[in-house]
């Protein structure tokens, strides 16, 4: 087994023994050439098993790098092995190789991990999906902005919804008394080019997202309330749906499923803060939206809040059984694509 610990400008590389001996250690620049001379270092461990913490964050492009090679890559929770170095290592002391020793023995221990795969259609779709709503918070922040300028500009500013065509008819109408005035209605000027700019620029995101939902086969968007974005952020964040066991993994993946916080005869839950909270928000804003149109998700929605709970307990209780539906639709498509 090899653990990796890779950073931006380096990786530790250390291979460990059935035994948790160490048998050798390396560290390559982050470079071109660093996936070859990790390679031509362990050639002489040829029944090797590539252990890389973090291989779908830091340590990404040295896993893809390794899987195209044609090598076995498992991604190590960065959570599991800081566990293991302090409690089961035996090397507590915090350095690369240590680090990186970790990560080995971490992977020897489970066999349960994830291995890596190359790149598919539901990295593609979160890559996009994240790129449409960064567009929409810089688009956010240039209306936030051009609003605080107008306001300084004109008495009362906009009132209503900021768009390109209200915000340039305002502008027109302003004559710049002062040198101030002036120098604030041309980076107003500016603030609302960029504005236009980011609509453009979301109007194209969205268009790519549509092609590329609709070429990924999903049945997603058949439930209510899920639309391409939401059924987008769905298949990126959830990857390979053959991980989650059941529904019920997928819930608490998700957290739509509520934590057990016993204690003694007392038995209660609490909700469950952690998870994917991306997954968390697309289903989140599936129910919000099923609870507004006349469907199963609101008869369902009213029946919890007749049985006594409250608003809130109400749409958790929705999002448990949208993410049940979520997970089945899930498996169908990944079923059917197999039969294909």
């Amino acid at each position: 087994m090899i653990g990796i610990d890779p950073h931006e400008a380096s990786h530790t590389a250390v291979v460990i023994d059935h035994r948790e001996c160490v048998l050798d250690e390396l560290r390559v620049r982050a470079c071109s050439k660093q996936t070859d001379q990790l390679r031509c270092w362990a050639a002489s461990f040829p029944d090797r098993v590539w252990a890389i913490e973090s291989a779908r964050g830091l340590g990404y492009l040295l896993a893809q790098q390794l899987v195209a090679a044609g090598e076995v890559v498992v991604d190590v929770p960065a959570v599991m092995s800081t566990r293991t170095r302090l409690l089961g290592s035996g090397r507590a002391q915090k350095n690369d190789p240590n680090d990186a020793r970790s990560v080995a023995i971490a992977a020897l221990r489970h066999d349960a991990l994830s291995r890596v795969v190359l790149d598919d259609h539901a990295r593609v779709l979160k890559l996009l999906v994240k790129r449409h709503r960064d567009l929409g918070r810089s688009k956010s922040k240039a209306a936030c902005r051009l609003h605080a300028l107008l306001m300084e500009l004109e008495p009362g500013g906009m009132a209503r919804e900021m768009t390109v065509t209200r915000a340039n008819e305002i502008l027109d109408r302003i004559e710049p008394a002062t040198q101030m005035q002036a120098h604030r209605l041309a980076v107003a000027r500016e603030t609302l080019a960029d504005l236009a700019h980011y609509e453009t620029q979301m109007k194209a995101s969205m268009q790519r997202l549509r092609t590329a939902v609709a070429a990924s086969g999903t049945s997603l968007v058949d439930i209510r309330g899920v639309g391409v974005i939401v059924a987008a952020m769905i298949i990126g964040h959830t990857g390979d749906v053959s991980r989650f066991a059941s529904a019920a993994h997928f819930a608490s993946y998700n957290a739509t499923a509520p934590i057990e916080a016993s204690s003694g005869e007392k038995k209660r839950h609490r909700l469950n803060q952690s998870g994917n909270r991306q997954l968390n928000w697309a289903i989140h804003t599936a129910a919000v939206s099923q609870l507004r149109y006349p469907c199963e998700g609101r008869d369902y929605y009213d029946r919890k809040r007749a049985e006594g709970k409250n608003a809130k307990e109400a749409i958790r209780s929705l999002k448990r059984q949208i993410s049940n539906v979520v997970y089945r639709t899930l498996v169908a498509d990944a079923r059917r694509r197999l039969e294909q």
